[in-house]
């Protein structure tokens, strides 16, 4: 099964980032410059395992996704396509974030699994770790560098 996966290190801690990326929701918010809107479908929050979050990327691309697991403990989220909009199957990616002892900060890592036809397995894996999750956290890390 093929591996996708971005981190950096945010001068924040831990809390603090988690605080601003822990709701399911909140897409737009800190990853604005690729999803435009975003809503939780049946009335759910952000953090209530079974919300389905449905958002619309920059280039009109309609996304709904199934939270499947969220812990303010492990500072972390899991996630499933529910339709994927994208020629993949069994998508399921986790977002963490981890505190970095020396000096305060914080380890993000993004990631998924998934599984695609073998001549699209290059470009999926890189897509999702370089467009998505590479990008999302580079906007995270800017966030609390100002």
């Amino acid at each position: 099964m093929p591996r996708s996966y971005a981190s950096t290190v945010v001068d924040a801690p831990a809390d603090t980032v988690w605080n601003h990326i822990r709701d399911f929701n909140g897409l737009p918010q800190w990853h604005p410059g690729l999803v435009v809107k975003s809503h939780i479908e049946g009335g759910k929050s952000g953090d209530q395992v079974g919300g389905i979050r449905n958002f619309e990327l920059a280039d009109g691309t309609g996304i709904r996704e199934v939270l499947t697991a969220h812990s303010d403990t492990e500072r972390s989220y899991t996630y499933a396509f529910c339709e994927p909009p994208f020629p993949v199957v069994n998508y399921l990616a986790t977002i963490r974030v981890v505190p970095v002892t020396d000096g305060d900060r914080s380890f993000v890592e993004w990631w998924t699994t998934f599984d695609c036809e073998l001549a699209e397995l290059e470009h999926w894996t890189d897509f999702f770790a370089s467009q998505v999750f590479k990008g999302g956290l580079d906007v995270v890390r800017d966030h609390f560098a100002q």
